[in-house]
Protein backbone atom coordinates (compact mmCIF):
# COMPACT_ATOMS: atom_id res chain seq x y z
CA UNK A 1 0.00 0.00 0.00
CA UNK A 2 2.79 2.44 0.90
CA UNK A 3 4.61 1.72 -2.36
CA UNK A 4 1.39 2.30 -4.31
CA UNK A 5 0.73 5.58 -2.49
CA UNK A 6 4.25 6.75 -3.23
CA UNK A 7 4.09 5.92 -6.94
CA UNK A 8 0.72 7.69 -7.32
CA UNK A 9 2.00 10.74 -5.42
CA UNK A 10 5.12 10.96 -7.59
CA UNK A 11 3.08 10.73 -10.79
CA UNK A 12 0.73 13.48 -9.58
CA UNK A 13 3.66 15.70 -8.61
CA UNK A 14 5.33 15.09 -11.98
CA UNK A 15 2.16 16.35 -13.67
CA UNK A 16 1.13 19.17 -11.33
CA UNK A 17 4.44 20.84 -10.44
CA UNK A 18 5.52 21.70 -14.02
CA UNK A 19 2.00 23.02 -14.69
CA UNK A 20 2.02 25.03 -11.45
CA UNK A 21 5.30 26.78 -12.26
CA UNK A 22 4.73 27.14 -16.00
CA UNK A 23 5.04 30.73 -17.30
CA UNK A 24 1.34 30.72 -18.18
CA UNK A 25 -1.47 29.72 -15.77
CA UNK A 26 -3.41 27.91 -18.51
CA UNK A 27 -1.71 24.47 -18.22
CA UNK A 28 -2.44 24.27 -14.50
CA UNK A 29 -6.03 25.41 -15.02
CA UNK A 30 -6.56 22.78 -17.73
CA UNK A 31 -5.02 19.94 -15.73
CA UNK A 32 -6.98 20.72 -12.57
CA UNK A 33 -10.14 21.11 -14.62
CA UNK A 34 -9.82 17.46 -15.62
CA UNK A 35 -9.27 16.47 -11.97
CA UNK A 36 -12.34 18.39 -10.83
CA UNK A 37 -14.43 16.76 -13.56
CA UNK A 38 -13.23 13.39 -12.24
CA UNK A 39 -14.26 14.50 -8.75
CA UNK A 40 -17.72 15.37 -10.09
CA UNK A 41 -17.96 11.89 -11.62
CA UNK A 42 -17.15 10.45 -8.19
CA UNK A 43 -19.77 12.72 -6.65
CA UNK A 44 -22.42 11.32 -8.99
CA UNK A 45 -21.50 7.74 -8.05
CA UNK A 46 -21.51 8.51 -4.31
CA UNK A 47 -25.02 9.92 -4.62
CA UNK A 48 -26.40 6.84 -6.31
CA UNK A 49 -26.31 8.03 -9.93
CA UNK A 50 -26.26 5.36 -12.62
CA UNK A 51 -23.18 5.03 -14.82
CA UNK A 52 -24.39 7.40 -17.54
CA UNK A 53 -25.64 9.96 -15.02
CA UNK A 54 -22.27 9.90 -13.20
CA UNK A 55 -20.42 10.54 -16.45
CA UNK A 56 -22.92 13.31 -17.23
CA UNK A 57 -22.18 14.89 -13.82
CA UNK A 58 -18.48 14.97 -14.67
CA UNK A 59 -19.22 16.41 -18.12
CA UNK A 60 -21.49 19.09 -16.63
CA UNK A 61 -18.74 20.15 -14.19
CA UNK A 62 -16.35 20.36 -17.13
CA UNK A 63 -18.85 22.55 -19.01
CA UNK A 64 -19.56 24.90 -16.09
CA UNK A 65 -15.86 25.40 -15.31
CA UNK A 66 -15.12 25.94 -19.01
CA UNK A 67 -17.78 28.67 -19.07
CA UNK A 68 -16.11 30.29 -16.05
CA UNK A 69 -12.89 30.27 -18.05
CA UNK A 70 -14.33 31.50 -21.36
CA UNK A 71 -16.25 34.34 -19.71
CA UNK A 72 -13.11 35.53 -17.84
CA UNK A 73 -14.57 34.79 -14.42
CA UNK A 74 -11.18 33.44 -13.40
CA UNK A 75 -9.59 36.87 -13.71
CA UNK A 76 -12.61 38.95 -12.66
CA UNK A 77 -14.80 37.13 -10.16
CA UNK A 78 -17.23 39.41 -8.37
CA UNK A 79 -16.26 39.59 -4.66
CA UNK A 80 -19.86 38.79 -3.71
CA UNK A 81 -19.46 35.37 -5.39
CA UNK A 82 -16.74 34.52 -2.87
CA UNK A 83 -18.71 36.01 0.01
CA UNK A 84 -21.73 33.87 -0.89
CA UNK A 85 -19.67 30.70 -1.50
CA UNK A 86 -17.62 31.12 1.68
CA UNK A 87 -20.67 31.88 3.81
CA UNK A 88 -22.50 28.87 2.35
CA UNK A 89 -19.60 26.61 3.33
CA UNK A 90 -19.53 27.93 6.89
CA UNK A 91 -23.30 27.64 7.40
CA UNK A 92 -23.82 24.36 5.54
CA UNK A 93 -20.74 22.75 7.08
CA UNK A 94 -21.88 23.63 10.60
CA UNK A 95 -25.43 22.44 9.88
CA UNK A 96 -24.34 19.12 8.35
CA UNK A 97 -21.89 18.27 11.12
CA UNK A 98 -24.38 19.16 13.85
CA UNK A 99 -27.13 17.02 12.29
CA UNK A 100 -24.98 14.01 11.47
CA UNK A 101 -24.92 11.26 8.87
CA UNK A 102 -28.60 10.31 8.93
CA UNK A 103 -29.81 13.84 8.19
CA UNK A 104 -27.79 14.07 4.97
CA UNK A 105 -29.45 10.94 3.56
CA UNK A 106 -32.89 12.52 4.04
CA UNK A 107 -32.08 15.45 1.76
CA UNK A 108 -33.73 15.30 -1.70
CA UNK A 109 -31.40 13.71 -4.23
CA UNK A 110 -31.36 16.69 -6.58
CA UNK A 111 -30.38 19.11 -3.82
CA UNK A 112 -27.51 16.87 -2.65
CA UNK A 113 -26.28 16.37 -6.19
CA UNK A 114 -26.47 20.09 -7.05
CA UNK A 115 -24.69 21.24 -3.88
CA UNK A 116 -21.74 18.93 -4.52
CA UNK A 117 -21.52 19.90 -8.18
CA UNK A 118 -21.47 23.62 -7.33
CA UNK A 119 -18.94 23.11 -4.53
CA UNK A 120 -16.55 21.44 -6.97
CA UNK A 121 -17.02 24.05 -9.69
CA UNK A 122 -16.45 27.02 -7.38
CA UNK A 123 -13.46 25.30 -5.76
CA UNK A 124 -11.93 24.96 -9.24
CA UNK A 125 -12.71 28.61 -9.98
CA UNK A 126 -10.92 29.62 -6.77
CA UNK A 127 -8.00 27.31 -7.59
CA UNK A 128 -7.63 28.76 -11.08
CA UNK A 129 -7.95 32.36 -9.84
CA UNK A 130 -5.30 31.71 -7.18
CA UNK A 131 -2.94 30.45 -9.89
CA UNK A 132 -3.67 33.54 -11.98
CA UNK A 133 -2.65 35.58 -8.93
CA UNK A 134 0.66 33.73 -8.90
CA UNK A 135 2.25 30.34 -8.14
CA UNK A 136 3.64 31.51 -4.79
CA UNK A 137 0.19 32.66 -3.69
CA UNK A 138 -1.51 29.43 -4.74
CA UNK A 139 1.17 27.20 -3.25
CA UNK A 140 0.97 29.07 0.06
CA UNK A 141 -2.77 28.29 0.29
CA UNK A 142 -2.29 24.63 -0.65
CA UNK A 143 0.55 24.15 1.83
CA UNK A 144 -1.57 25.73 4.57
CA UNK A 145 -4.14 22.96 4.12
CA UNK A 146 -1.53 20.22 3.77
CA UNK A 147 0.31 21.45 6.87
CA UNK A 148 -2.94 21.41 8.87
CA UNK A 149 -3.50 17.79 7.82
CA UNK A 150 0.07 16.58 8.43
CA UNK A 151 0.53 18.29 11.80
CA UNK A 152 -2.93 17.15 12.89
CA UNK A 153 -2.06 13.55 12.01
CA UNK A 154 1.16 13.46 14.01
CA UNK A 155 -0.26 15.47 16.93
CA UNK A 156 -3.25 13.16 17.05
CA UNK A 157 -1.04 10.07 17.02
CA UNK A 158 1.26 11.41 19.74
CA UNK A 159 -1.20 13.27 21.98
CA UNK A 160 -4.69 12.06 21.06
CA UNK A 161 -6.87 11.62 24.16
CA UNK A 162 -4.34 13.01 26.65
CA UNK A 163 -6.12 16.29 27.32
CA UNK A 164 -9.54 15.89 25.75
CA UNK A 165 -11.39 12.69 26.51
CA UNK A 166 -14.01 13.25 23.82
CA UNK A 167 -13.42 12.63 20.12
CA UNK A 168 -13.74 15.46 17.61
CA UNK A 169 -16.59 13.75 15.69
CA UNK A 170 -16.82 10.15 16.84
CA UNK A 171 -19.84 9.21 14.70
CA UNK A 172 -18.29 10.66 11.53
CA UNK A 173 -14.53 10.12 11.77
CA UNK A 174 -13.57 8.20 14.94
CA UNK A 175 -9.82 8.67 14.41
CA UNK A 176 -9.87 12.47 14.65
CA UNK A 177 -9.06 14.09 17.99
CA UNK A 178 -9.12 17.62 19.42
CA UNK A 179 -5.40 17.33 20.05
CA UNK A 180 -4.95 16.74 16.34
CA UNK A 181 -6.89 19.91 15.54
CA UNK A 182 -4.80 21.98 17.96
CA UNK A 183 -1.59 20.45 16.62
CA UNK A 184 -2.70 21.30 13.09
CA UNK A 185 -3.31 24.92 14.08
CA UNK A 186 0.12 25.25 15.70
CA UNK A 187 1.73 23.71 12.62
CA UNK A 188 -0.07 26.12 10.29
CA UNK A 189 1.06 29.13 12.33
CA UNK A 190 4.68 27.95 12.22
CA UNK A 191 4.55 27.29 8.47
CA UNK A 192 2.92 30.68 7.91
CA UNK A 193 5.62 32.57 9.84
CA UNK A 194 8.30 30.71 7.88
CA UNK A 195 6.59 31.58 4.59
CA UNK A 196 6.41 35.26 5.51
CA UNK A 197 10.15 35.27 6.17
CA UNK A 198 10.79 33.47 2.87
CA UNK A 199 8.74 36.12 1.04
CA UNK A 200 10.91 38.84 2.55
CA UNK A 201 14.16 37.06 1.77
CA UNK A 202 13.45 35.89 -1.80
CA UNK A 203 11.18 38.79 -2.81
CA UNK A 204 8.81 36.68 -4.91
CA UNK A 205 6.91 38.44 -7.70
CA UNK A 206 3.58 37.51 -6.10
CA UNK A 207 3.22 37.78 -2.29
CA UNK A 208 1.93 34.69 -0.52
CA UNK A 209 -1.45 34.41 1.17
CA UNK A 210 0.39 34.52 4.51
CA UNK A 211 2.15 37.79 3.74
CA UNK A 212 -1.15 39.33 2.67
CA UNK A 213 -2.72 38.33 6.00
CA UNK A 214 0.23 39.66 7.98
CA UNK A 215 0.01 43.04 6.25
CA UNK A 216 -3.50 43.45 7.66
CA UNK A 217 -2.15 43.12 11.21
CA UNK A 218 -0.98 40.24 13.37
CA UNK A 219 -4.47 39.85 14.90
CA UNK A 220 -6.02 39.49 11.42
CA UNK A 221 -3.31 36.98 10.47
CA UNK A 222 -3.97 34.90 13.58
CA UNK A 223 -7.76 34.94 13.28
CA UNK A 224 -7.70 34.14 9.55
CA UNK A 225 -5.34 31.19 9.95
CA UNK A 226 -7.34 29.71 12.83
CA UNK A 227 -10.48 30.12 10.72
CA UNK A 228 -8.87 28.55 7.62
CA UNK A 229 -7.47 25.62 9.60
CA UNK A 230 -10.88 25.02 11.18
CA UNK A 231 -12.57 25.05 7.78
CA UNK A 232 -10.05 22.59 6.37
CA UNK A 233 -11.16 20.22 9.16
CA UNK A 234 -14.80 20.92 8.28
CA UNK A 235 -14.14 20.01 4.64
CA UNK A 236 -12.52 16.75 5.69
CA UNK A 237 -15.35 15.86 8.07
CA UNK A 238 -18.08 16.76 5.59
CA UNK A 239 -16.63 14.36 3.02
CA UNK A 240 -16.31 11.65 5.69
CA UNK A 241 -19.96 12.21 6.63
CA UNK A 242 -21.06 11.87 3.00
CA UNK A 243 -18.99 8.72 2.50
CA UNK A 244 -20.54 7.18 5.62
CA UNK A 245 -23.98 8.04 4.31
CA UNK A 246 -23.11 6.42 0.96
CA UNK A 247 -21.57 3.38 2.69
CA UNK A 248 -18.18 3.70 0.96
CA UNK A 249 -14.64 3.92 2.30
CA UNK A 250 -13.18 5.94 -0.60
CA UNK A 251 -14.79 8.24 -3.16
CA UNK A 252 -13.34 5.98 -5.90
CA UNK A 253 -10.19 4.08 -6.81
CA UNK A 254 -8.92 6.59 -9.37
CA UNK A 255 -5.76 7.32 -7.35
CA UNK A 256 -4.30 3.96 -6.28
CA UNK A 257 -3.30 4.03 -2.63
CA UNK A 258 -5.06 7.35 -2.07
CA UNK A 259 -8.67 6.58 -2.93
CA UNK A 260 -10.31 9.11 -5.22
CA UNK A 261 -9.96 12.74 -6.20
CA UNK A 262 -12.50 13.85 -3.58
CA UNK A 263 -10.47 12.09 -0.89
CA UNK A 264 -7.49 14.28 -1.81
CA UNK A 265 -9.27 17.61 -2.23
CA UNK A 266 -11.92 17.45 0.51
CA UNK A 267 -10.19 20.01 2.77
CA UNK A 268 -9.51 22.28 -0.22
CA UNK A 269 -13.15 22.54 -1.27
CA UNK A 270 -14.02 25.08 1.45
CA UNK A 271 -10.59 26.62 1.99
CA UNK A 272 -9.89 27.69 -1.60
CA UNK A 273 -13.07 29.80 -1.96
CA UNK A 274 -12.56 31.14 1.58
CA UNK A 275 -8.99 32.19 0.77
CA UNK A 276 -10.29 34.12 -2.24
CA UNK A 277 -13.06 35.61 -0.12
CA UNK A 278 -10.53 36.87 2.43
CA UNK A 279 -8.36 38.29 -0.35
CA UNK A 280 -11.30 39.99 -2.09
CA UNK A 281 -12.65 41.64 1.06
CA UNK A 282 -9.39 42.60 2.79
CA UNK A 283 -7.44 44.05 -0.15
Amino acid sequence: MLKQRLITALILLALLLPALFAPSPEPFAALTLILMAAGAWEWGRMNGCARVASWATGALALLICSLFWLTSWIQNTNPFVWLFTGSAWVLMGAWMLSRGVAAWARWPFFMRWLLGLLALCFAWLALAQARWTGPNFLLSVLVLVWAADVFAYFAGRALGGRWSHSKLAASISPGKTWEGVWGGMVGVLLVSLSWIQADRYFEFADPSFHTHLWRQGWWFWLAALIFMTSMSVVGDLVESLIKRSAGVKDSSGLLPGHGGVLDRVDALLPTLPLAMMIMAWSS
